[in-house]
């Protein structure tokens, strides 16, 4: 990923033979874990924007227990990539880095440390003795030196910082908190990200938030996800997952995947690692966190938060010290659905403002104040016009649900005034078992045809399909086709291109059927017909009421279809 030789472009000795640029300045960015490296890339473009003076190169330190990863998010971004080892030969005008713990070579120029969290919040393993340390902070000899200069997001983390590291004292920059401001100003496209993440209209997008090590959520509960998937009614929720970039890099994707995997059966979103936290965390509806920076900035966005872990190692006195102390628990024994639905309920926007004004001054001015200082050590005049307006983050990758069967729990309710009234609740099979029948609730499992574990195939009562089909021909055929294959089946139903959905009864009836407000999802218009047909309800020009859970009624209507040329299914 980078070269065994030296960089000679832009750096080197004989450099400016080979460049195209007018270097003045040489910025070298200190490229030494994913998380750290990835708050520099998220936040340099915008502060050295048009400026062709500057040649900025990174320097891959390989040194940290979390620096695989780095070198493809480096190559992935286009960058020029050199060893540590080259730094001293570059001559920096300024070393930039987000990772405190960096050997920076001996030398005058500035060091810029950034931060890669929120403060000074946390304790941490120290690489270069047994004990831990306070994150954010530099070696002492680089404090001694003078040379380095530490942005800081609220004067409260200098008065912190002082107390513990008086020989930080007059190398604090008040800047605000870039990734902060970043997602205020991105808020108002919290619609856009949930469609990104294929979260459905009227859905409640709930994300959950780790950081690393054995106190992180996912350190104490790495079952969570699939429980609380099974726990969550797949018609009112969706899930996804936003896990610290240590954990990808100190275990590796695989292992993540492999933990995981009854919950991404289940239809868990797993967000990368690099980047796409940010629109994941403004989409959400609720957080539920641990210590970790991602679960601050929640709060300090407005959103409902719960604690379903907090570690030790998070400093007393600190913002996210009292996020742990204001917060609610989540329960894992308890009801989540309903502690969830508490939370978001009674939540207001405004429950964290004293927290998040512990955490961040200055909202809005990071980007100016951070690059007056940049160009300032680096002894350059800022280039005219200034930081253009921050813009809302770009919306994630599009997100495919991989849930295709679901454990489904149907009741029916009759009355002489009024229409029939199904209600429906849907579980990913993957992490929910079957409910028991009693004489009021009627389950049954049910699978989409893309499903890969054969035993629930030939286990199912029903078969969807959820692409749609473009005529009534065709999909007449798949329904024959499905009940002939499998006949266990009860049901098959398919959608149509038109809208609304043709359901299939073994004895050869077939069932139109339409729902509003509802994007062609036949799993729900199925689930109706199936219970009516338990219950002995009449399936022919009915009007029923469709209740999602706690979410929506809707109307479907039901007309059985006049003739059917191939008979019966069976």
């Amino acid at each position: 990923m980078h070269a065994r030789q030296p960089l000679r472009v832009p750096v080197g000795p004989d450099a400016p033979r080979w460049s195209t640029f007018r270097r003045e300045k040489t910025l070298v960015v200190a490229a030494r874990t994913v998380t750290s490296t990835a708050r520099v890339l998220e936040c340099l473009p915008a502060l050295l924007r048009g400026d062709s003076r500057v040649a900025v190169v990174f320097a891959y330190d390989s040194t940290s227990a979390f620096s695989d990863g780095v070198l493809d998010l480096l190559h992935d971004s286009g960058c020029r990539v050199m060893s540590w080892e080259q730094v001293a030969d570059a001559a920096p005008d300024l070393i930039v880095s987000a990772s405190e713990n960096i050997d920076v070579p001996e030398g005058d120029c500035p060091v810029l440390v950034l931060p890669h969290g929120i403060g000074f919040q946390k304790h941490v393993p120290d690489s270069r003795a047994p004990r831990s340390r306070l994150s954010g902070v530099v070696p002492d000899r680089l404090l001694e030196s003078g040379r380095a200069w530490l942005a800081i997001s609220h004067p409260g983390q200098e008065a912190q910082l002082l107390a513990t590291h008086p020989r930080a004292a007059g190398h604090t920059l008040l800047v605000g908190d870039p990734c902060f401001d970043e997602l205020l100003v991105s808020l108002d496209q919290a619609g856009a990200y949930r469609a990104a993440l294929g979260v459905p209209d009227g859905r409640r997008l709930v994300v959950l938030s780790s950081t690393w090590g054995h106190t992180s959520l996912i350190g104490q509960h790495p079952d969570l996800p699939a429980r609380l998937l099974a726990a969550l009614p797949y018609d009112e929720f969706r899930v996804a997952a936003i896990i610290h970039p240590n954990v990808w890099s100190g275990h590796g994707a695989w292992q993540i995947r492999t933990t995981l995997a009854a919950a991404l059966d289940a239809g868990l979103i797993l967000i990368p690692p690099v980047h796409a936290w940010r629109p994941a965390l403004v989409a959400a509806d609720a957080v539920i966190g641990d210590h970790g920076s991602v679960t601050l900035y929640g709060a300090a966005l407005g959103k409902p938060v719960l604690l379903a872990a907090f570690g030790s190692d998070a400093v007393p006195g600190t913002a996210v010290d009292g996020l742990g102390r204001a917060a609610p628990r989540l329960d894992p024994l308890g009801d989540m659905a309903e502690q969830i639905r508490t939370a978001v309920g009674e939540h207001t926007s405004d429950r964290y403002r004293t927290i998040a004004e512990q955490a961040f001054a200055r909202p809005g001015q990071a980007l100016h104040q951070l690059r007056a200082a940049l160009y300032r050590l680096m002894g350059l005049a800022e280039p005219s016009p200034g930081v253009p307006p921050r813009p809302t983050l770009p919306a994630p990758e599009e997100a495919v649900s991989s849930v295709s069967s679901w454990t489904v729990a149907t009741t029916a309710s009759f009355h002489d005034d009024e229409r029939p009234a199904v209600t429906v609740r849907r579980h990913p099979a993957a992490v929910s078992d079957a409910e028991r029948e009693d004489p009021r609730v009627f389950t049954h499992l049910a699978c989409d045809e893309r499903e890969r574990d054969r035993r629930l195939v030939e286990s199912a009562s029903v078969l969807i399909r959820r692409s749609a089909l473009p005529t009534t021909a065709a999909a007449l055929r798949w329904i024959g086709e499905t009940l002939r294959r499998c006949p266990g089946c009860r049901l098959a139903a398919v959608a149509l291109d038109g809208g609304g959905c043709l359901v299939g009864l073994r004895d050869g009836r077939v069932v139109e059927a339409s729902v509003t407000g509802l994007a062609v999802d036949p799993g729900l218009p199925a689930a109706t017909v199936y219970t009516l047909l338990r219950a002995g309800a009449a399936l022919d020009d009915a009007m029923v009421t469709l209740r999602i859970g706690e979410l929506r009624d809707e109307d479907v209507s039901l007309r059985l279809r006049p003739h059917v040329p191939v008979g019966p299914f069976g």
